[in-house]
């Protein structure tokens, strides 16, 4: 079971996701980050469901003690688990029209769920739809950095994921 686990194909895409959650850890623009093409990718190639969650998760979480906690982490995490699931869609669909209709979704999704939790926990805002769409028009200048960098990312993980394919044969998938 183990050896039929850590394939190369495996581990290669387990360090796809734990080199880019360190990439956090890097300077960026504001939200120019690779967390939604994390959790999408892992949703896309880690055949296993539970691992699919917990690599991306434990990956995260490990940047995150190096970046600190904080109040809304929740909700971080809530989108991230509904972006793996969207990898879960895209497994047997990856073409290139598939991956930009995934991540510009995964990037709407963890948009709207964030900045509803800030809304929802801070007092800078109205508890009425009034302060909702003042948070949500606040946040979009990090939406806009958001999907260029979800979009970047997708393209780097998914893009070179399929070049390495072509290059070293024994990551592709294997039917039966």
């Amino acid at each position: 079971m183990i050896k039929k686990l850590f394939t190369p194909r495996f581990i290669f895409i387990i360090s796809v996701i734990f080199v880019g959650a360190m990439f956090r850890l890097l300077p960026h623009w504001p939200n120019f980050t690779p967390i939604a093409a994390i959790a999408l990718f892992g949703g896309t190639y880690i055949n296993k469901k539970s691992l699919a969650f917990a690599i991306p998760i434990f990956a995260m979480l490990i940047a995150d003690v190096f970046l600190g906690f904080h109040s809304y982490m929740l909700s971080i995490y809530l989108s991230f688990a509904i972006i793996v699931m969207i990898g879960f869609i895209l497994r047997n669909r990856v073409k290139f029209g598939s991956v930009l209709l995934a991540t510009v979704s995964g990037s709407v999704i963890f948009f709207l769920i964030t900045n509803f939790a800030v809304w929802l926990g801070s007092p800078y805002y109205a508890q009425s739809f009034a302060g909702l769409i003042a948070c949500y028009t606040a946040g979009l200048p990090f939406f806009n950095s958001g999907i260029i960098g979800d979009l970047f990312y997708s393209g780097v993980f998914f893009g070179g994921f399929y070049f390495v394919q072509l290059r070293f044969p024994s990551l592709a998938k294997i039917h039966s």
